[in-house]
């Protein structure tokens, strides 16, 4: 699956060479497709946003009608009649509502939702819709007191609703797609930083050597992620701090008021979690470096498998080749000051 929902040609261009599934997020992405690779693909899918707001029961999961993605509904029906006309014979739905979800309930409703769209779509435009795509938002517990997911639970919800809607309908045959990065990766990653320095002033600050470039989620959105500091596993959570980076922002916080075991300076802390939004939406801003990624495995044995960036890999796209060597001896000689290679 190719999704975007602002896509430069080129890359719908390597999308179709590579005999990826193109989910075009807007009607217009119709004709731009069209004149960029010169057809419309016999398979095709369109990214769907019914608006307002997504509920399951009384609670609201999400704000679909502020996301930037997808097609209404009268523009999805558009849209696979202008798709047919065009040459399209198999055609896709996917949608993604809510994020991070944390109840058994939202890929059933979310289920819901696109199967009886896909049977008035069939019932309709009369496409054939080879599958539907629940995309993800299956979240995980960031907190440890939050009760997990059951995908099995969550697999017989969609079952369930599969056969009541789809198969009534003469479409048995519609594959189930699914995209569940986070709850595949989420927890088996994490972002492992040295505290490195403690400020005491309005606040109890502990500074560490990581920052938001290694990890988003807390500065972006205040996400929670859970913090252990090793060794101290067992020692009472006494003391309240704020968990920071370097960066010249004052969101690049891992951690805000969080009650933790004393901490003190050399201490190592692990961030939980990490293992879908850690090093996948890492960034250079502030001239930071990203960090090594370090396999650990079954055996309990640990493999290198990304070095770190080091200086060079930052201005190896720098045309001016004499900054850069006058950076470099710099940078070499504060290695060199502190004993350490840098």
């Amino acid at each position: 699956m190719f999704s975007s929902n602002d896509t430069p040609a080129e890359e719908f261009v390597l999308a179709d060479r590579l005999g990826a599934i193109i989910n075009l997020d807007d009607i217009t992405h119709i004709d731009f497709l069209e004149k960029t690779i010169g057809k419309i693909p016999e398979t095709i899918s369109c990214r769907y946003n019914p608006g307002g707001l997504f509920k399951i029961s009384n609670s609201i999961m999400d704000n679909p009608g502020d996301a930037k993605y997808g097609m209404t509904t009268e523009q999805l029906f558009e849209a696979f009649r202008t798709l047919k006309a065009k040459g399209a014979k198999e055609f896709g739905i996917h949608a993604f509502l809510a994020s991070n979800t944390v109840t058994n309930e939202y890929y059933p409703t979310l289920a819901k939702v696109l199967f009886e769209v896909a049977v008035r779509l069939k019932e309709e435009t009369g496409v054939h819709i080879r599958f539907i795509n629940l995309s993800g938002g299956i979240g995980i517990p960031y907190k440890p007191d939050q009760e997990p997911n059951d995908i099995k639970v969550i697999g017989e919800g969609v079952r369930k609703v599969y056969e009541e809607i789809l198969v009534p309908a003469g479409m048995g045959d519609v594959a189930i797609y699914t995209e569940l990065g986070r709850f595949m990766l989420g927890p088996y990653g994490h972002l492992v930083t040295r505290a490195i320095h403690e400020k005491h002033t309005h606040k109890e600050y502990i500074g560490v050597d990581a920052c938001a470039a290694n990890l988003m989620r807390p500065a972006i959105y205040g996400a929670y992620h859970h913090i252990t500091v090793m060794g101290k596993e067992d020692a009472p959570c006494g003391h309240m701090y704020d968990i920071t980076g370097s960066l010249c922002e004052n969101n690049d916080k891992f951690a805000v008021d969080r009650m933790l075991p004393q901490i003190d300076i050399g201490d190592l802390l692990v961030i939980h979690d990490t293992g879908a939004h850690g090093f996948s939406m890492g960034y250079n801003y502030n001239g930071r470096l990203r960090s090594a990624e370090v396999l650990l495995k079954e055996d309990g044995s640990a493999e290198l498998i990304r070095r770190a960036e080091t200086p060079m890999d930052y201005f190896a796209s720098f045309d001016s080749f004499p900054v850069y060597e006058e950076l470099k001896k710099a940078v070499d000689d504060a290695a060199g000051a502190v004993g350490e290679e840098v």
